[in-house]
């Protein structure tokens, strides 16, 4: 019998490591514009600092993906930890000293990005090695619940902090890094398969990764599930807020709107794996197509902050299940040493479309207005919810004992 995940060394430590960079970084977002417009009084420039670090995200997305099937994943993980307390603390030494320029802000927030980058598929190709394979989608709903207690608590964290003193979110920032740095020293995994090649072979590395992602079937139909619902539902939420906004929300409601919106989340994955053990794959997946279907019109007649907060809680408590259930499967058919690339290659589509989905929202919205462009998004999420019911691939999705049984690498404690 397998060992609980709850006595697991190895996934106790990533998890616990990875909860206080979760809380750090998020506390940063906040603090992170604000201080820029503290210390240059432009939002634009407030936008320029927080997108340099979606923006090298972004960018060394596929690289990274395919530097860590290269790399010792742990010391990679070790190297983005130390390269988050080098730029939290650079920010706060730099303030300590009232030397922060708008340049520093930007570089430091790229390089904030960038370790992201590279620590997300490090971590996420980790998971198995440390995990049983029959353990793993407990394990991604055990994530799923740290990233939201990581927003929920560190948006809250960040804007106190920062009305403390403005060197404070990013003082405790470097000290939940190092906190993590440490954890991560401890943490055992085993020896991975990895590639000794040149640099010269990097870019046909990323082209192998990304044609594998598009020659597996069941990857394939689950990341157009992932990447299209994405769109749709960011550019639905930036609406619901520019509606509350415009319907005469006061802040503090649309305050606890969001907040609702990642508690129902939070629950939502704690829920994931006695649903994922309830609901076959195909229904746990096209349940939330058909979900979001039903509930995103609703917004259009709600005028109340708070019955809006339920409502997205609602449609929050759902999306875990399927995410678990796709994550999952997709971790369990791709192989060891293409983890790293894989994991790039969905980190970067969905960022790409979380990006966009906001943008044409909100450009939307400003054109043809709200409620208009609600139903527009419905619509979209509509017609994805009849490719999912139809799609061959969701209907011939892999029974989970299947897969257990295909794997072929040892359970590893």
């Amino acid at each position: 019998m397998s060992t609980p995940l709850r006595k697991n060394r190895n996934y106790t430590i990533l998890w616990g490591a990875q909860a206080a960079s979760e809380v750090g970084f998020n506390a940063v977002t906040i603090a992170l514009p604000l201080l820029v417009l503290v210390v240059t009084g432009s939002p634009a420039a407030s936008g320029l600092a927080v997108g340099a670090s979606a923006a090298a995200q972004l960018v060394a997305g596929l690289p990274a993906g395919a530097l860590v099937d290269r790399w010792d994943r742990k010391r990679v993980m070790l190297l983005c930890e130390a390269g988050q307390i080098l730029a939290a603390a650079s920010i706060a030494a730099a303030l300590w000293f009232d030397v922060l320029g708008l340049a520093h802000i930007i570089a430091a927030a790229a390089l904030m990005g960038l370790c992201r980058a590279f620590f997300e598929p490090a971590e996420h190709a980790t998971l198995p090695r440390v995990v049983p394979a029959e353990q793993v989608h407990s394990a991604i709903a055990g994530n799923a619940a740290r990233g939201y207690l990581g927003q929920l608590s560190g948006t809250a964290l960040g804007g106190a902090l920062f009305t403390l003193a403005r060197v404070v979110p990013f003082a405790v920032d470097m000290v939940l890094h190092v906190f993590s740095f440490i954890a991560l020293l401890f943490l055992r995994v085993p020896a991975q398969e990895r590639a000794r090649a040149s640099l010269s072979r990097l870019l046909p590395e990323i082209g192998h990764g990304l044609r594998w992602v598009w020659g597996q079937r069941f990857i394939r139909a689950t990341a157009a599930c992932l990447i299209g619902v994405n769109f749709f539902f960011t550019a639905f939420y930036i609406v619901i807020i520019v509606l509350a906004h415009q319907r005469g929300l006061s802040p503090a409601e649309i305050g606890v709107m969001a907040a609702m919106f990642g508690i129902g989340g939070l629950l939502g994955a704690l829920a994931a794996p006695t649903l994922n053990r309830l609901l076959t794959p195909y229904l746990s997946i096209v349940g939330i197509f058909v979900a979001l279907t039903l509930l995103t019109p609703v917004a259009v007649f709600i005028h109340n902050g708070y019955l809006m907060g339920l409502l997205l809680a609602g449609i929050a408590f759902l999306a875990p299940t399927a995410n678990v259930t796709i994550s999952t499967y997709q971790l369990l058919l791709t192989p060891d040493e293409m983890r790293g690339r894989f994991s790039s290659v969905m980190a970067v589509l969905g960022g790409a479309s979380a990006a966009a989905g906001p943008a044409v929202g909100g450009l939307l919205a400003g054109l043809a207005g709200g409620t208009q462009v609600i139903l527009l998004c419905t619509a979209g999420i509509a017609v994805l919810t009849i490719l999912a019911l139809i799609s061959p691939a969701l209907r011939a999705f892999p029974d989970k004992n299947d897969l257990l049984e295909a794997q072929k690498e040892p359970a590893h404690h």
